[in-house]
């Protein structure tokens, strides 16, 4: 059952007023709460994000400052967000290909038409 939109506003003001150390009590506090009484599984991060999750709960472990790692996932979000729009382009590029490899370019004549349907005394204007 998803959060009401004023709980939801209301939690994020009181997170805003923490520091990062806090915060990331915070989020230890509500994983904990998600293992033990969550009513429905959330949903599956993408590979960019359990990435950046990954890199993120390593550097915690690593009893690196909060600081430093909300500044390095602020970084990475950022590459993320670089490699999102590069992916995008890819995908727009790949589906202009496919769609348009079923159309014959635009100067070869459709089938059934040129040199096989011309008339006997015709020749293909192409032919050297």
């Amino acid at each position: 059952m998803p959060v009401h939109p004023f709980l939801r506003d209301r939690v994020l003001r009181k997170l805003d007023t923490l520091s990062d150390e806090r915060v990331y009590q915070v989020l230890d506090y509500i994983e904990f709460l998600e293992s033990r009484y969550a009513e429905t599984r959330p949903a599956p991060p993408g590979v960019f994000q359990r990435f950046a999750e990954g890199v993120e709960d390593t550097m915690r472990a690593g009893k690196i400052s909060a600081t430093t790692v909300a500044e390095t996932m602020s970084l990475l979000s950022k590459a993320m967000g670089v490699l999102g729009g590069v992916a995008a382009a890819g995908k727009s590029v790949a589906s202009d290909l496919v769609g348009g490899a079923g159309r014959p370019p635009a100067d070869v004549p459709p089938a059934g038409e040129g040199a096989a349907s011309k008339g006997k005394g015709e020749s293909d204007p192409r032919a050297g």
